[in-house]
């Protein structure tokens, strides 16, 4: 039998998965129920984009809880207490430096179920990531970009 691999994520990572799970199992599924039944209400559901739509919308909808279920069950939420400002590991915001431009970008590392491009979320495993676990503030890293290596020096480690 194999083993199982463990999912690392922080606690807010963990947290938001939980609540967006009850969230599509509560709100979600209800508010497609009440388009289903709206669509049934119209009669013939053969030529019905309302009930397709519907279907599909409760298909994803599904197929997301199944995900978010999966990745719960095999999560490993890391104590972001035992977290410091020294050395960068998953669950630090840090801020990097680009030292050609001097443009600085600001990231949390965080799980690969986590991942938020948005929010400024990088994922561990990601190139950025993996060079800079384990480093210290004040160390210079080289990311191998489509672009080339680009270096970047580690200004700040937050918690």
């Amino acid at each position: 039998m194999a083993d199982v691999i463990k999912n690392q994520m922080t606690k807010e990572g963990f947290e938001e998965l939980q609540n967006e799970l009850a969230e599509r199992k509560t709100t979600k599924m209800a508010e497609i129920s009440a388009k289903l039944e709206e669509a049934k209400a119209q009669g013939d559901l053969s030529e019905n984009s309302e009930y397709d739509e519907a279907k599909a919308e409760q298909s994803a909808n599904a197929e997301r809880i199944a995900a978010i279920e999966a990745i719960l069950k095999n999560a490993e939420v890391v104590d972001d207490s035992e977290l410091t400002t020294e050395k960068v590991a998953l669950g630090s915001i840090v801020t990097l430096q680009n030292t050609v431009t001097k443009e600085e970008f600001k990231y949390k590392l965080v799980g690969e179920s986590e991942v938020d491009f948005k929010k400024r979320k990088i994922s561990e495993n990601s190139p950025v990531g993996r060079a800079i676990s384990g480093q210290k503030k004040g160390k210079t890293v080289s990311v191998s970009a489509p672009t080339g290596v680009i270096k970047y020096k580690i200004t700040k480690i937050e918690k």
